[in-house]
């Protein structure tokens, strides 16, 4: 498994929370389990006690997110050191389920399940992953949805750092939004324009036509 793959669990775990719609999907320890996926041994030892732990890290995650998106790239790099500093990882070699044409391993780095608990396990593998894609493209790549009221998290992987929506619905529902707004502009100018000509021409003395 390749690194660059554990930075989406801080996206997902993060997206749990919609706080401008006052939704939240992270409520019972069947939530927490299924952040991991089906395979992973660690959700099997999530209990209810993970789920306040996991709000807990989710609001620290957003808080990284939320200092990248606004410029504020080395708070936004000491929140991550400080998760990276609680929650330890424990890299390993690994060649499961990658084999190449002549059915030999592809080695690769994977981290390890965490010993202590679901939480622990699932935060350090969601702050390692996203340490890894900052430093890879930047700070900057780390975005939050700019189409209101959706706030949801994004890692940008645009050519030309272009990504402001966390989705192509969030992209079309803020592309149509914006026409609507010059429309609304352009028919408010256009009325006072009308107006004004019609009042110069209201103005005008008999003698001036």
């Amino acid at each position: 498994m390749e690194l660059a793959y554990y930075s989406d669990y801080a996206v997902r775990l993060v997206n749990t929370e919609e706080p401008a719609r006052n939704k939240d999907s992270l409520t019972s320890v069947e939530a927490v389990r299924e952040l991991f996926g089906e395979a992973s041994q660690m959700a099997r030892r999530a209990t209810d006690s993970d789920v306040t732990r996991f709000r807990s890290v989710r609001t620290r995650l957003r808080a990284v997110f939320t200092a990248a998106d606004e410029g504020e790239h080395t708070q936004a790099v000491d929140l991550l050191n400080s998760l990276l500093l609680e929650f330890p990882v424990s890299p390993q070699i690994s060649g499961h389920d990658f084999l190449d044409d002549e059915g030999h391993p592809r080695w690769h780095m994977h981290l390890a399940d965490h010993p202590s608990n679901a939480t622990a396990g699932f935060a350090a593998i969601a702050a390692m992953g996203l340490a890894f894609h900052l430093t890879e493209f930047g700070a900057d790549r780390l975005g939050l949805c700019q189409a209101p009221p959706c706030r949801n998290a994004y890692l940008d992987t645009s050519t030309n750092r272009s990504r402001r929506y966390c989705s192509d619905r969030c992209a079309t529902r803020a592309n149509v939004a914006a026409y609507r707004a010059r429309k609304r502009l352009e028919a408010e100018r256009t009325d006072e324009t009308g107006l004004t000509a019609e009042n110069n021409q209201e103005s005008t003395t008999p003698a001036d036509r």
